[in-house]
């Protein structure tokens, strides 16, 4: 008999652990689950798993916009005030939420046992996190398998684009969001969006720390400060911006708008696992690898 490898044993371990002895010797299937949290339901998403029920999925759609959304999945309204009734309906047997929502689990317990997994923290890193959140959700669903293939995946997915960009010029990138058509937030090295720029081996021209998330809004002119970088805009892109940017002499102005170095990805989610990664390093390196880049003017 060949020798099992520890992460096969431990993967084992735990899927008896997830469905208990009883289960085990039924095969019995995954338990329904829901959840409050748009990285949590991603992730899901990503590892086959399809809830019963997540909150603002019009939205999410939209915002996150893969991996896509089945139907049949109940839409429990806003995050921050879910629909407790229809959750109810929803008859989940385990309801993952994280410390983002915590002001909802009491209600939620009234109706399944709840898990919190919270990927972003302030002072951790969220990659690391975001793994970590799909190898939990892996065990919690009795499918400690899809969370290993995940994680391979993105690793996979983050070493092609590395690949790719390795013929690069070596330019460092603002990845920034417009609030107006006179600020913008950017996410810093400690951001998801951060941390897979230095997967991919590129310099992060924002060298401060954003507590994980963007910063604050700072004023378009600090833009002047990063002339050897590229900006790269992720949406959504204020109508008012759109509009006014491309006449804005301060915008026109900025090497990067000059020497068209500027590049508008698809909509992703800001605060999002291990799929948004991957979304955002194939977008990322697509739009650096077929210039000229879309721009706004």
């Amino acid at each position: 008999m060949s020798r099992l490898s520890r992460r096969a044993v431990i993967a084992g371990a735990a899927a008896l652990l997830a469905v208990g002895p009883a289960d085990t010797a039924m095969g019995a299937a995954s338990p329904r689950v829901a959840t409050l949290d748009w990285a949590l339901l991603e992730t899901l998403f990503a590892m086959g798993v399809t809830p019963v029920a997540a909150a603002e999925l019009v939205l999410f759609r939209q915002v996150a916009v893969e991996p896509e959304v089945p139907p049949d999945v109940v839409d429990l309204g806003l995050r921050g005030m879910p629909n407790f009734e229809a959750l109810r309906r929803a008859a989940p047997d385990l309801i993952f939420n994280s410390a983002y929502y915590v002001a909802s689990e009491p209600k939620l317990r009234r109706i399944a046992p709840v898990e919190t997994i919270s990927i972003y923290q302030r002072g951790a890193l969220p990659f690391v996190r975001a793994e970590q959140a799909a190898e939990r959700l892996g065990v919690a669903v009795g499918r400690p398998d899809a969370a290993e293939r995940l994680l391979a995946a993105t690793q996979e997915t983050l070493a092609r684009c590395r690949d790719a960009l390795a013929g690069g010029n070596g330019r460092p990138l603002l990845v920034i969001n417009l609030g107006d058509a006179r600020h913008f937030r950017v996410f810093g090295p400690d951001s998801m969006f951060g941390e897979v720029l230095a997967r991919l081996g590129l310099a992060n021209a924002w060298t401060s720390g954003t507590s994980y998330a963007a910063s604050a809004p700072v004023g378009l002119e600090a833009l002047a400060r990063f002339a050897d970088a590229g900006l790269v805009i992720l949406p959504p892109v204020p109508p008012d911006a759109r509009r006014i940017l491309p006449q804005s002499a301060v915008w026109r102005a900025l090497p990067s708008v000059r020497e068209n170095r500027v590049v508008v990805l698809g909509s992703m989610n800001p605060f999002g696992g291990l799929p948004t990664a991957m979304r955002f390093a194939r977008l990322l390196t697509r739009a650096l690898t077929h210039p000229p880049g879309a721009g706004l003017g």
